[in-house]
């Protein structure tokens, strides 16, 4: 029995969602399939410039190839937070597409390696810009009940992104690869029209008519939005004020919020994880893995994309907290795993070919664990827990700093490689890993189910301060005289 699609839709479970909420998700997050094809493609498209006669790469160009996308996203980073706060999020967002779509032209085209440079420092420029103003949108446009659930579609398309640019890379070279690079913006432009800006931000703008409009939009037509709107604008008018200064926005009052991100995107990306999806091929290359190199990045893909479901599933049932324990103890086990792997073949000179499978498993569970939680959960919980007032500073902030670990991963890894063996590699991922597993349990709280209103008065102290304003405005009510 084939059930219609809305009953399915139905099982999946998203309880007061509308499909203006879930239209509104998808199209932000096919910028973020981009991101993901853009951070997967030097993996099959390395592998393949090196037996090209159109372009020589030395094996220094073929580094910055990898680590100069990431680089470029910490500019991103850092001009994508006023850019969400003067021009609006949904602006910011829709204006990434058409340098996304130069840039894949410039890389598909090239005849020297300046240009495919030229190409990835502008995909990652886009890339900072979006992988800051995506969990903004949403977190600002998504009801508390589901904003973890499609709060994670980013991730989810996003790995959709890395697992077509590993299919593809088994029989497109690296030039035909950039063509269908420079495909998805196209899509990605067109959905983002369909959308409106966040009521927030027009709120934020004086422009009280158009926030009801988008809430209205999407929260359905026949959805009563009025309390929302009211606590939407008692928010902006508890953080409206000039512009925030760099003393206040590095305040014991902020400061707690803007650590904890900075806290989840250090460990988020010292656990590896880019060097593992920029580098798979060579990962394989190295292990002598017994399954075919190309092979093992397809279904390393489709483990990375599926995990993400798992977890989509899970995070409006289980919590942020949970889903990252396990993430952590998962990623801590399966790197130890991986390392003892390679000190046993490298170190210790043992024949390991009858254990080959043993990197892909490894490999595999990893990105498993990393996809259920760390990987989505810091960019969910950037868009929910730094306060209105610096959600676009603090923002720019975090980003950055997700683009400076993440350039700092792809650059080093050969180094590091090189200077401690890969056993040694992956066993310092791991350690970083279980320290991350003590951040959590002390210092990230739990947001499941709270709107931003009540997180943020939770972050900031005003918890408290706000419950007595509104139990002595409710108290100072009076009755209506009859026939008034």
């Amino acid at each position: 029995m084939v059930l219609p699609f809305s009953k399915m839709f139905h099982l999946i479970s998203f309880p007061n969602c509308t499909w203006f909420q879930v239209l509104a998700a998808v199209a932000v997050s096919m910028g973020s399939m981009i991101v993901g094809f853009s951070s997967a493609y030097t993996s099959p498209a390395l592998a393949s410039m090196e037996d090209s006669d159109v372009i020589q790469v030395s094996e220094e160009q073929a580094s910055w190839i990898g680590s100069l996308m990431p680089l470029a996203a910490l500019a991103g980073g850092i001009i994508g937070g006023p850019l969400v706060d003067y021009i609006g999020r949904r602006r910011t967002i829709l204006f990434i597409a058409p340098p996304f779509f130069v840039a894949w032209i410039l890389i598909a085209s090239a005849k020297i390696v300046h240009l495919v440079l030229v190409g990835r420092a502008i995909c990652g420029l886009c890339v900072g810009v979006g992988s800051l103003a995506f969990p903004v949108y949403l977190g600002e446009t998504i009801q508390p009940e589901v904003r973890g659930t499609l709060g994670l579609f980013p991730t989810a398309i996003g790995n959709i992104g890395i697992l077509i640019c590993y299919m593809a890379g088994k029989y497109l070279d690296w030039s035909q690869l950039a063509y269908l690079g420079a495909a998805l913006p196209i899509p990605f432009f067109i959905l983002m029209l369909m959308i409106p800006e966040t009521p927030r931000w027009y709120i934020s703008r004086g422009r009280e008519d158009e926030a009801r409009k988008a809430l209205q939009w999407l929260r359905g037509k026949n959805a009563k939005v009025d309390s929302e709107l009211r606590d939407i604008a008692f928010s902006d008018a508890q953080t409206a004020s000039d512009d925030i200064t760099i003393s206040e926005l590095l305040s014991m009052k902020y400061m707690k919020s803007i650590l904890i991100c900075l806290g989840l995107m250090t460990f988020q990306q010292l656990s590896g994880i880019n060097a593992v999806i920029f580098y798979t091929v060579k990962i394989f290359d190295m292990s002598g893995s017994s399954v075919d190199n190309k092979l093992s990045t397809i279904i390393v893909g489709v483990v990375n994309f599926a995990s993400t479901f798992l977890a989509t599933a899970l995070i409006d049932r289980a919590g942020r907290k949970v889903l990252l324990y396990i993430s952590s103890v998962t990623m801590t086990l399966t790197l130890v795993v991986l390392g003892t792997f390679f000190y046993v073949q490298t170190d210790l000179k043992i024949d390991v070919s009858n254990l080959g499978w043993i990197p892909l498993a490894s490999l595999m569970v990893y990105l498993l664990g990393f996809s259920l939680a760390f990987g989505p959960i810091p960019w969910l919980m950037m868009g929910e827990i730094l306060p209105a007032k610096i959600r676009g500073n603090a923002a720019s902030i975090c980003t950055a700093f997700n683009w400076l670990c993440t350039f700092t991963v792809t650059k080093t890894f050969h180094n590091i490689i090189e200077g401690i063996g890969p056993a040694g590699t992956f066993w310092l991922f791991g350690f970083i890993c279980f320290v991350g597993l003590f951040f959590v349990v002390i210092c990230v709280p739990e947001t499941r189910g709270k709107s931003l209103e009540q997180i943020e008065n939770k972050m900031t102290g005003r918890e408290g301060v706000t419950r007595t304003r509104r139990l002595s405005s409710i108290a100072n009510i009076r009755p209506m005289p009859n026939g008034c």
